[in-house]
């Protein structure tokens, strides 16, 4: 048995395992997540992921579509992308459309000035199932949304416990937590948050206006 490094849980169970590693599954949030021990050193994951960085096309076209659909002429935007950067093309183009977009890639650095705003919009493409530690993640990210301001959530959602063994997402030993639509579900339900399923690995989050979050610098440090 695992603590759930989401929900801190104890209800969890060994629910896959091969050669590489071990996965537990939460009962309390649905989480599947892998051993701790099994996790990657630190420079064979940043190894890893210089090899698959290869998604920003998609990432681009992904946060145009974001910035376009927060954007309602009023004001400009503060957006933040969390966990990938953005080629500098694109960049230029949300400024000229009169909006920013900060950076932040904890493989690059732990900490920079882009964790001491609050954001309009954050991006995290592709980045949620790296999180070893999501509990200590999604309450950063809870922090540094403004009130009534949107997370947008690509990661591919575990539709099928029974068919894990098959599922290939889980083979890329830099993923290592899993997420079922009852996970997004559990979180949204515990802040009081608007929860949208844009697509099968589109997640849409929305804070509330009303919401008592607030900036703790002591629990966000990363």
């Amino acid at each position: 048995m695992r603590r759930c490094p989401l929900c801190h849980s104890d209800n969890t169970n060994r629910f896959y395992a091969n050669k590489k590693r071990c996965l537990y599954h939460c009962h309390q949030c649905q989480l599947v997540f892998a051993d701790a021990n099994s996790h990657l050193p630190p420079l064979a994951e940043k190894q890893k992921y210089s090899q698959a960085n290869n998604k920003q096309k998609s990432l681009a076209r992904f946060i145009l579509e974001l910035v376009e659909q927060c954007d309602d002429g009023c004001k400009p935007l503060l957006g933040l992308s969390f966990g990938r950067t953005l080629d500098t093309k694109t960049l230029r183009k949300i400024h000229k459309q009169g909006h920013q977009l900060n950076q932040y890639d904890p493989s690059l650095a732990p900490w920079n000035s882009s964790l001491k705003q609050e954001y309009d919009f954050i991006c995290c493409y592709r980045v949620f199932e790296h999180f070893r530690f999501p509990y200590k993640e999604w309450q950063l990210l809870s922090q540094l949304l403004k009130p009534g301001g949107w997370l947008a959530i690509c990661t591919p959602l575990l539709s099928d416990l029974a068919a894990f063994d098959k599922w290939h997402h889980k083979n890329n030993l830099t993923h290592v937590s899993f997420y079922q639509r009852a996970t997004f579900e559990f979180l949204a339900n515990k802040h009081g948050f608007k929860l949208l399923f844009a697509a099968n690995d589109l997640i849409l989050v929305q804070k509330p206006s009303g919401s008592d979050i607030t900036r703790d610098q002591t629990s966000i440090a990363v």
